[in-house]
């Protein structure tokens, strides 16, 4: 993506011209207007004027009607391809919006499609909540001049993306004042800024879960230590009757698995419950997989054996002649 307010078509088609490796590309004009949305309700509204290929430089999907081709777009029809979100405000619905009249600017346009993002972008990128997609042709009336603030390329390879950016910049730079300032931003810059943002929030949740498990851990050895103790004769009773240590050992590790274990039952339970209600009532789609509760219940059996290790020793290093005698 290359942006800065004084450019111009002209600089896209050199950009085209001079750099064989771009498959498409589409100029970006931008404004904002207070749409209807019904009851007296108004609300601001982002406007972007793209051309056809905007679609596949996006990757957008259009679940609901088509995207506006080049037809549209050389003849000037007022067409519009809007976000669900406000298809569902204005019209309550994809499915009914399609086929819908508005009005920009007080003149009305019709929705062709509903479309929305394939790969969620957190806010990273120039389509909002209530955005309109209409022909650049169209939006350039509206504007009155062939500026655009952003002009977006996509590469054929993604090992040119890197040095397309750099050449890209170099094009348009040449073309205009020698202090004039253009900007570029690759997908690659926001996958890599995404995969520091995630490391970061995954070493965070495992800080965290370690020290959630060291203090349920604590919590289950200080259990079984105050089991040990008063269950002293009954060790001693056992050990008499011929139980070996690695016997007594193994029954009190069982315990401080099947205690943990319980506990790591209950959290997976409502751990799955949590992104399973909010499938159900909101539109939120939290990923799962049987891989989490696989390592959530090995993690419990772990913490189980981990601190049940020292209760069990104990409890399989007293002498049965002290033992009996225990009070």
């Amino acid at each position: 993506m290359l942006y800065n307010d004084a450019l111009t078509r002209d600089d896209e088609k050199a950009v085209l011209a001079q750099l064989p490796g771009v498959q498409y590309s589409s100029p970006i004009a931008q404004m904002h207007d207070r749409i209807n949305f019904g009851g007296g309700v108004t609300k601001d509204t982002l406007i972007l004027g793209v051309s056809p290929q905007y679609q596949h430089i996006r990757n957008l999907l259009v679940p609901d009607g088509r995207f506006f081709d080049d037809e549209d777009d050389s003849a000037h029809i007022k067409c519009a391809v809007v976000s669900e979100q406000f298809a569902q405000d204005r019209f309550g619905s994809d499915d009914a919006a399609v086929g819908q009249t508005f009005e920009i600017s007080r003149i009305p346009f019709t929705i062709i499609g509903v479309f929305k993002e394939a790969v969620p972008d957190f806010g990273n990128s120039e389509i909002e909540d209530q955005t309109v997609l209409i022909p650049y042709a169209v939006a350039r009336l509206f504007a009155g001049t062939e500026n655009v603030q952003q002009i977006y390329f996509s590469m054929r390879s993604m090992d040119e993306v890197t040095d397309a950016g750099k050449e890209i910049e170099r094009i348009v730079h040449a073309r205009h004042r020698p202090d004039s300032v253009y900007h570029t931003q690759t997908m690659q810059g926001y996958l890599t800024i995404a995969g520091r943002i995630t490391t970061a929030l995954t070493l965070l949740l495992v800080a965290v879960s370690c020290v959630t498990l060291a203090v349920g851990g604590v919590g289950i050895m200080n259990i079984m230590l105050a089991g040990v103790r008063a269950r002293v004769r009954e060790i001693g009773i056992r050990k008499a009757l011929g139980a070996t240590r690695r016997e007594i050992k193994l029954q009190f590790l069982t315990e401080a698995v099947i205690i943990s274990l319980t506990g790591g039952i209950a959290g997976t339970i409502v751990g799955l419950a949590l992104p399973v209600t909010a499938r159900l009532i909101t539109k939120i789609a939290i990923p799962i997989t049987p891989w989490s509760v696989v390592i959530a219940l090995t993690a419990a059996v772990l913490v189980g054996i981990i601190f049940g290790t020292v209760p069990a020793t104990r409890a399989a290093q007293l002498n049965p002649v002290d033992a009996l005698k225990y009070e």
